[in-house]
């Protein structure tokens, strides 16, 4: 069953499906949401890897805690990210784009897929590689991976003012 989703009331602003993956790939970090307990929504900023050769979001974290019986109580998703911004010449304020993906997240259950994935996202953000895998020698058999699937993606570009 294919879902609808609303159409963007700012058209001339919406960037294109090859920007909003740029955004993705660039992104140091986005906001999960998901469907909280006692009818709050629960969001959280998170580091992802977009992977370009499935087309998917990858996120790690806790093999345990509130978002893991979230997602496994409902496992539909939004994810938000937001780039570094501009100024054009000459004015003060700020553009930047902005993309939203809804989809569903899974658990990876496969542990060298776990570890790969924690090395692709470890990547973006520390210095060697053998910190990278330091830091899995330590860590790696407490960390989990969800992957995400996207169903929609839209973005924009917004001028702050």
């Amino acid at each position: 069953m294919e879902e609808e989703f609303r159409k963007m009331r700012r058209f001339r602003q919406e960037i294109t499906e090859e920007e909003c993956r740029q955004v993705l790939k660039e992104a140091p970090r986005g906001v999960l949401a998901l469907r909280g307990e006692n009818g709050y929504p629960y969001a959280i900023p998170l580091n992802q890897f977009y992977n370009e050769e499935d087309g998917k979001l990858y996120f790690h974290g806790a093999l345990q805690g509130l978002k893991l019986d979230l997602i496994t109580k409902n496992n539909k998703v939004c994810f938000t990210v937001l780039d570094e911004g501009f100024k054009k010449e000459g004015e003060w304020p700020w553009h930047f784009r902005s993309v939203v993906c809804l989809g569903r997240m899974e658990i990876v259950e496969n542990r060298d897929k776990v570890l790969s994935i924690c090395r692709k996202l470890a990547e973006r953000f520390y210095p060697t590689k053998e910190s990278i895998e330091e830091e899995i020698r330590k860590a790696g058999s407490r960390v989990n991976v969800l992957v995400m699937t996207i169903d929609r993606m839209s973005g924009k570009l917004v001028k702050e003012a």
